[in-house]
Order: C-alpha cells, then sequence, then structure tokens
C-alpha cells in the first residue's frame, strides 16, 4: 500500500461574496518534500493555506495531512501538522517561554516535555537571551521565530508556513532557513507560501504556482522552472508585465 502524501488537496474551493478567491485547487506534497506555493499578492495562496489546515471551511473540497481528514478527522490531522499563518496573533504579555508553556499544555503535552523543548527551541532559534522580555516587545524576526517554535513545539511531520520570511532581517531569516533544512533532513515536510522567486529556489525541491485562485502548474522544481530562472517562468505563466517595462511619462 502507497504511503499517503504529506499533504493532498482536493477541489478545494472559497467564495467572498462575488469574488472566487480559490477556484478548485488539487495539490499534492509529497512525503519528505520542501514544497514551495508561489503567487501574487491576492492569488490565493493564504486562502488555500489556512483551508489545507482547518483554520477556515471550504465551500467545497478536502485536504487530508498524511491521510487525516482536515474537517472528519481534525485531533488526527492537527497533531501531524505545525502552522505559522500569516499575521499570527499570539498572547503578547506574556514571555517567549510562557508562550511555549501556554501552548503546549494546551496541547496536551506534560509539563517537564514542554519545558524541556521550549528550553531547546528559545536556544536553537536564538531567543533565550530575551527570556524576560514580553511578545508585545518583539522584533517582526523575533515574533516570526517563536511563531515557528509554536509550529514545532509539538514535534509535527509536517509544517505549513505562510511567508515564513516576510519582512525577516538576513539573520533571522539564516536561522529560519537553517531550522527548515534540518526539518526536512530528519524526514519532516515543509510546505511554504512566498512571493519571492530566489527564496523558492533557494530552498524548495517542488513547487506549485497559483494564479487567480487556480494552480497554474505544479511539479519538481527543475520541471517547472525549465531552462530559465523560477521568476521567469513565473511571469510567463500569469501574464504579468512589470510596470517598469513600460516606464513613466514624465521621465
Amino acid at each position: 500500500m502507497t504511503p499517503s502524501p504529506a499533504l493532498e488537496i482536493s477541489g478545494l474551493s472559497k467564495t467572498f461574496g462575488e469574488k472566487v478567491a480559490v477556484d478548485h485547487v488539487d495539490l499534492t506534497v509529497p512525503r519528505g518534500s520542501f514544497y514551495g506555493l508561489v503567487g501574487q499578492n491576492g492569488a490565493g495562496k493564504t486562502t488555500t493555506l489556512s483551508m489545507a489546515v482547518g483554520l477556515l471551511r471550504p465551500d467545497h473540497g478536502t485536504a487530508r495531512v498524511f491521510g487525516a481528514d482536515v474537517w472528519t478527522d481534525p485531533s488526527r490531522a492537527k497533531q501531524l501538522v505545525g502552522v505559522l499563518p500569516d499575521g499570527l496573533a499570539m498572547p503578547e504579555r506574556l514571555t517567549g517561554r510562557e508562550v511555549l508553556t501556554y501552548l503546549g499544555l494546551l496541547r496536551g503535552l506534560t509539563k517537564d516535555v514542554v519545558a524541556a523543548r521550549a528550553e531547546e527551541l528559545l536556544s536553537v532559534l536564538e531567543l533565550d537571551g530575551a527570556d524576560k522580555t514580553l511578545v508585545i516587545e518583539y522584533s517582526t524576526g523575533m515574533r516570526k521565530k517563536i511563531g515557528l517554535a509554536t509550529a514545532l513545539l509539538h514535534a509535527p511531520k509536517l509544517l505549513v508556513l505562510d511567508e515564513p520570511f516576510e519582512a525577516v532581517d538576513p539573520v533571522s531569516a539564516a536561522t529560519i532557513k537553517m531550522i527548515l533544512r534540518g526539518f526536512v533532513a530528519g524526514g519532516g515536510s515543509v510546505v511554504l507560501s512566498s512571493h519571492v522567486m530566489a527564496l523558492v529556489e533557494q530552498l524548495c525541491d517542488h513547487v506549485a504556482v497559483i494564479d487567480k485562485g487556480r494552480v497554474a502548474v505544479a511539479g519538481p522544481l527543475a520541471e517547472v522552472r525549465g531552462e530559465g530562472s523560477l521568476e521567469d517562468r513565473f511571469v510567463e505563466l500569469v501574464g504579468a508585465v512589470p510596470a517598469g517595462a513600460r516606464g513613466l511619462s514624465w521621465l
């Protein structure tokens, strides 16, 4: 029997009023892959991922995490996936360690396990020096790192990360990349969304291009980008013409 994919999305659709945000998206993320989801702002990446992990109920379609249906078997599915949503809200009057402790206990982990994992996560993510700093005082990079820590805390098999590098400084970005590469090397699977093509080319082995709520193309990175760069292929697929190519009338 063939093992279930890390993430399998079938026919996911979502409409807000008259706007079709996601239009029957099908996507399969192989086990052990580092999968990039790319598209312009407003293409439907965040809506797709939100439905895939159970944060937003789809109008149609299904999503399965290692075979567990996100909507009919949510407890099992959410044990297997760690999520870093875009604009993650946190208890801001707690320190990073207190956030990890609180969320770990909510997940049913023992106090000893939570304490040990929180200590290791804070150290690896270089947040142990801000042990007495409240989350409300965190920089953007620190917020991304503590968000990643909460996603990793329960030892998931799949990470789903929405724009994990947006507005992150180079030093914090390097740390996050190291953690994610290590996670995949250890047998984990990662799905991340981004509109930065160079980042996806650097990290991912599979990629899907989302355009106007649909999958324009998906597959191994080398096959999707062809002979050129991923950015060139992306512009070709979505038909986008850079505004700068037209110039400005007064210059």
